[in-house]
């Protein structure tokens, strides 16, 4: 499937994408036109934000603006500039969606939603906005607003436990994270050959979808097969991750459109919400349950974080003295950090930006990589910077942006009641009342998969 692309009618050829794309994917002569090798791509959308070729109505004129956003499906309240490299918008799908009356809709949106979403009206750079949120997608219409962060919360518990029994058991180590979609298609694309160092987990959004069309149904009182399922996400390779054929184990095809934070304001607008009014309002429950460990996802070393916060109770039996894991902190291409959990040294490493995977797998490889876990992010920050966030014009609001986003996020996470996973209570209600036991037969059947590539 098309899910990024550059009009050949609007871009000049200055280049800027292919500095920046993170698997060489972009081909073509300076001056002229650029093509995206889809062999290649992993989706991530880094060309989507630094392109700065464009066509506008002040410049082109009203028809040619017009048609060039019917012909990308464009909402007609959009009056942005319409850029040569962008992602394929699935608005019309998602609309036709909330207006049948036979579907049963559930939304959930990832964290660094949360933390860019109101950058598209007018707030300031990183403004957290989870009650708006919450408050804005009811407006739309969902049937049910749940939360990209309870599934980061289960998913803890998954990648957690798998991580703890490789450790303990002689399993395939290191361990990679499989929260990124991008990441994982890269790596099938290019080092099938480590496949069985990744973890067997779902993305957060996968897992949410598994849920909600299985026991958040049973709750609800609805059956699975009316249940469209909807995810708000700051990354381009969602929408790809979800048509993926592994993304059906509950039966029906787990997340039915994913969505960027960008299309979610176009959205908003179009239907005349207005957010910065909006009141805030909460996420509905259990499936809108989350702590801070959760929250931290969207930032690069967060799961990394999360995942030592319930690691370390896991192993120990006891809780972490603080929860506040700095090791793992920072923004570096790559580094490595040493975790005391009881008798085991932990060996991490946080890789952000792809680029700079390469080295790390090619170590690996050569046997001299001496780690247990390592978390990849395929953006420059991780998710706050993901490809499907607000577009910075100006190439020096970019640090201060990803910087204030990051700190939204980490002053969530340090405001919430609960900050590890395992302690959310709707996490242990679910594994109580449906899914038995991390990594048990029901957990891995919905929870779990095996990537076969494309």
């Amino acid at each position: 499937m098309t899910v990024i692309a550059i009009d050949k009618e609007l871009c000049t050829g200055c280049q800027e994408c292919t500095k920046v794309c993170p698997a060489y994917a972009i081909e073509g002569e300076p001056g002229q036109p650029q093509t995206i090798n889809t062999d290649r791509c992993v989706m991530c959308g880094q060309c989507v934000q630094k392109c700065k070729a464009y066509l506008s109505v002040w410049e082109h004129g009203k028809e040619a603006y017009e048609a060039k956003k019917r012909e990308r499906g464009l909402p007609q309240s959009v009056r942005e500039p319409l850029f040569a490299a962008y992602n394929v918008c699935h608005l019309n799908e998602l609309k036709d969606a909330l207006a049948d009356p036979e579907k049963y809709t559930v939304v959930q949106a990832a964290p660094a939603v949360r933390v860019g979403i109101a950058e598209d009206f007018g707030m300031e750079l990183g403004t957290l906005a989870p009650g708006k949120l919450a408050a804005a997608l009811r407006r739309l219409g969902f049937d049910k607003v749940y939360d990209a962060n309870f599934a980061a919360d289960l998913t803890i518990m998954e990648e957690g436990t798998e991580l703890v029994q490789r450790v303990k058991d002689g399993g395939v180590l290191p361990m990679f994270t499989s929260c990124c979609p991008a990441w994982v298609t890269f790596m099938e694309r290019n080092y099938p050959e480590i496949s069985d160092h990744l973890s067997s987990c779902k993305s957060p959004q996968q897992m949410g979808g598994a849920v909600f069309k299985s026991y958040g149904a049973h709750l609800d009182d609805v059956d699975g097969s009316r249940v469209y399922s909807v995810a708000v996400m700051p990354c381009t390779c969602k929408e790809f991750e979800c048509n993926r054929v592994e993304m059906r184990d509950s039966g029906w095809k787990d997340v039915d459109v994913a969505i960027t934070t960008r299309e979610l304001a176009y959205l908003l607008k179009e239907k005349g919400i207005d957010f910065n009014s909006l009141p805030e309002e909460e996420f509905d429950m259990p499936l809108g349950d989350y702590t801070g460990a959760g929250a931290i996802f969207g930032v690069t070393g967060g799961v990394m974080e999360a995942a030592i916060r319930t690691g370390y109770e896991l192993i120990t039996g006891e809780a972490i003295p603080d929860v506040k894991v700095e090791a793992v902190r920072g923004t570096e291409g790559f580094r490595t950090a040493n975790v005391k959990v009881g008798d085991l040294t932990l060996k991490v490493g946080i890789v952000t930006g792809l680029k700079n995977v390469i080295p790390v797998i090619e170590d690996m490889k050569a046997g001299r990589l001496d780690l247990h876990f390592i978390e990849v992010m395929t953006c420059p920050e991780g998710c706050v910077s993901g490809g499907g966030q607000p577009k910075l014009l100006m190439d020096t609001l970019v640090p201060e942006a990803y910087g204030k986003r990051r700190a939204g996020l980490f002053a969530h996470d340090e405001a919430l009641p609960l900050r590890k996973s395992h302690d959310n209570p709707a996490i242990k209600k679910i594994y109580e009342e449906f899914l038995e036991k991390p990594n048990g037969n029901i957990a891995h059947h919905l929870l779990h998969t095996k990537y076969c590539g494309d």
